[in-house]
């Protein structure tokens, strides 16, 4: 399996920043000038599209070989990805508008956007911790990279593209590592996972994680950036911008921490995770005003990617379930009805009286949800141990 390990490259003078920052303007410039041509002549295949502007970017944007098509390689991909997304409708409630949108102008590049680089124009040097890569100044050699000691040991697998990044003024690469996928164990019984807003996560052991300190986090926030937006000064906007990603850092460290403890509470006790697919959740809900904001800023997507790509590495089966009537369906008797869920966090049964927290009780049924369609054979098994 891929996943990607980033490190900080620690530029030496101030001639190597400037380079690097001079060759991510080329290359996205040049990306823009491929993209409007793959647009207007319908060349979206990588081929066509190098013939009809290889020697044009490089020579206009003073780019080398493997820059150019590592330039044209991104504009195709681009248009892959958007084509994906138009075939699979992932445009929202306004899905023709957008998809109308998305398909009437060429897709553009910022000049800031990642630009990929491949061996022969990045080389990692791991033991002295340096690498040496190719700018529109130079091949810059020798350049100091910091990461954490998970990292290290990841990019001694690393094979394939590394993504050049700049954020807030910092360098980092992003590389893609493989890594050996262990087989998948015949799990005993299923974990079921209900994701929320009130509690992020709540298993079918009982085990509840609150969203009360994230959702406390992100209403500061939002209520600091009102504050600094009304006063319009150049120090209100310099905290704005230094304040700006925090709350999307403090979000992902603690959606890897619940995903960590999920995958291995399963892992330890033999059992595959059962989740809700929640596939176009916030089309489908409608909330009031003073939830919208809290509906549409909770990560539950990047939750599960979390849950999934852990659960990959450590062997974990994972299983998602139809969500509807989770929440209304008593685990123990399987009487369904609206008026069983009394409160958002009390579940009273009106047949067999069973009395349970509401997110428990829909932990437990994605469970047993899960487990069944393991055993139908409803779900594409890999391998298994």
């Amino acid at each position: 399996m891929k996943i990607v390990a980033q490190v900080k490259l620690l530029p030496a003078s101030a001639h190597d920043a400037d380079a690097l920052v001079a060759t991510l303007r080329a290359c996205n410039r040049a990306a823009n000038a491929a993209s409007q041509v793959a647009f207007s002549k319908d060349l979206k295949r990588r081929n066509v599209l190098q013939e009809a502007v290889y020697h044009r970017i490089k020579a206009d944007f003073d780019l080398g070989a493997q820059a150019a098509v590592r330039t044209i390689k991104k504009v195709c991909d681009a248009y892959a990805t958007l084509k994906a997304n138009l075939r699979a409708g992932n445009y929202g409630p306004e899905g023709s508008k957008r998809r109308t949108k998305a398909e009437s102008k060429p897709i553009g590049f910022r000049e800031t956007s990642a630009q990929p680089y491949d061996d022969r124009i990045l080389t990692w040097n791991l033991d002295a911790q340096t690498v040496s890569i190719w700018t529109v100044a130079g091949r810059l050699k020798g350049i100091p990279f910091v990461c954490s000691p998970e990292a290290m040991k990841l990019l001694a697998s690393r094979k394939g593209e590394s993504d050049l990044v700049i954020r807030d003024g910092m360098f980092f690469l992003i590389a893609t590592i493989d890594v050996p996928e262990p087989p998948v164990f015949e799990p005993k019984g299923f974990l079921g996972v209900d994701l929320g807003i009130v509690n992020i996560a709540t298993t079918s052991d009982g085990q509840i994680m609150s969203g009360r300190q994230v959702n406390r986090y992100r209403q500061h926030k939002r209520d600091l950036r009102t504050k600094l937006q009304k006063k319009r000064t150049k120090s209100a906007a310099r905290v704005l911008k230094r304040n700006r990603r925090k709350e999307s850092r403090y979000a992902i460290q603690r959606n890897h921490i619940i995903a960590k403890k999920l995958v291995a509470t399963a892992e330890r006790t033999s059992r595959g995770i059962g989740l809700e697919d929640l596939t176009g959740i916030r089309q489908r809900v409608t909330a009031k005003k003073d939830q919208r904001a809290r509906l549409h800023s909770w990560a539950f997507a990047q939750l599960g990617s979390f849950v999934e790509y852990k659960a990959q590495r450590a062997g974990v089966p994972v299983v998602h379930v139809d969500p509807r009537n989770t929440s209304r369906q008593c685990s123990e008797c399987w009487h369904t009805h609206r008026s069983n869920r009394v409160t958002q966090a009390r579940f009273v049964c009106k047949s067999c009286g069973t009395v349970l927290h509401a997110d428990h009780n829909g932990s437990r049924n994605i469970a047993h949800r899960a487990g069944a369609a393991w055993q139908r054979g409803a779900v594409n098994r890999p391998s298994i141990a």
